[in-house]
């Protein structure tokens, strides 16, 4: 299917489109056709599946009776609940206690989550999708009871964090995932698009990687910013519906393309461009530069107002935060393994819910003597 897909790709001036499986008008010419060219062979790599595990294979035997709690930003982000889940399949694996906390998406309630955790002196917390600076005194009272702290997407780099203090944070590389989706874009429009940008800006993370989306779409000259929404993804049911329509009637066919920093917020864009009755499978054509929940895949698959997706493998950075505890419980220092992007479409998802790369999970069992 990938290689059927590239082949559409590269025939542009045939005004087909890619990735998501509709057809869309492309001119024949690009004012990027370097830009264009580097997007479509990195797009292929990203779409590519690979056969075998790519991570580490060697490590410390695991280390018995560990206790686990994870702090989560909000258990109604299907990223944050999919890493949770990943860690207690790990955990049973491995031998391991977990407890989750749900932080309730405040930060108050993230606080006192975290302050809960410290008090059930857990042998590890995970720092599940919110900035540790927002729980800084918390993050000093594990310091001080010697509790070391793994984070999931907690801060804007993969592996280990001076300040705030983290034994290593397991994410993909957001500047890897930014480009690939602007790439998606460029590729998808044959470098002409009017593209929506998706945000929360009230979460660093996030609006560093909006932030680094727009930077790559700017660099071809035919892809436009039409205009950036800053909606908190707490408020994303109340807000996007709304938006999506006014930003429908501000820019009209101009818009061919979104790009949201979580795919959440094409579920709510759905209602509003049914409404006025937009194609599922046609424009505007939408990517997710993160997450990858099942409801995503299911639009893609579908084709109902979402074409592509960079999804977390959410089971698989599960197991390494588990792989990563083990590390520091042995005095090793982190794995430093940094999962590679991936693109899905209709084209190449075959049917899965969620993206699950291949031989992690035998991988870890051998390196923990399970």
């Amino acid at each position: 299917m990938v290689a059927a897909w590239l082949t559409v790709l590269t025939g542009c001036e045939r005004g087909t489109s890619t990735g998501g499986g509709s057809s869309s008008p492309g001119p024949a010419r690009t004012g990027c056709p370097t830009v264009l060219a580097g997007a479509r062979t990195a797009v292929e790599r990203a779409m590519t599946t690979r056969s075998a595990w790519d991570g580490p294979t060697t490590g410390p035997r695991a280390v018995s009776g560990k206790r686990i709690v994870y702090v989560a930003q909000t258990m109604n982000n299907p990223g944050v609940a999919g890493a949770a889940k990943g860690v207690q399949e790990a955990a049973k694996a491995i031998g391991w206690n977990v407890r989750v906390i749900d932080g309730q998406g405040t930060p108050a309630g993230i606080q006192a989550a975290f302050s809960q955790a410290i008090t059930l002196r857990p042998s590890g917390i995970v720092i599940g999708g919110f900035d540790p600076h927002l729980t800084s005194q918390q993050v000093a009272k594990a310091d001080a009871a010697h509790i070391p702290l793994i984070g999931w997407h907690a801060v804007d780099a993969p592996g280990p964090s001076k300040d705030p203090k983290l034994f290593s944070n397991v994410t993909t590389r957001v500047q890897d995932v930014a480009k690939i989706s602007a790439d998606w874009i460029t590729a998808h429009s044959h470098g002409h698009a009017g593209v929506v940008v998706f945000t929360d800006a009230s979460i660093p993370f996030a609006r560093n990687k909006s932030e680094l989306i727009k930077k790559a779409l700017a660099t071809c000259s035919g892809v436009r910013l039409l205009a950036e929404e800053n909606i908190p993804i707490s408020d994303t049911s109340s807000r996007t519906p709304q938006e999506v329509s006014s930003l429908l009637s501000r820019f009209r066919d101009r818009w061919t393309h979104s790009v949201a920093i979580n795919d959440v917020y094409f579920a709510d864009a759905a209602p509003a461009l049914r409404a006025a009755r937009k194609k599922g499978g046609g424009a505007p054509f939408n990517i997710g530069a993160g997450d990858g929940d099942p409801s995503a895949f299911q639009r893609i698959d579908s084709r109902e107002f979402q074409a592509a997706t960079v999804p977390e493998p959410f089971a698989q950075q599960g197991w390494q935060i588990l792989d990563e505890f083990n590390r520091a419980f042995s005095g090793r220092p982190a794995s430093g393994y940094v999962s590679p992007v991936h693109i899905a479409t209709a084209a190449n998802s075959g049917g899965a819910t969620t993206w699950d790369p291949p031989g992690y999970r035998a991988a870890y069992l051998k390196i923990w003597g399970r």
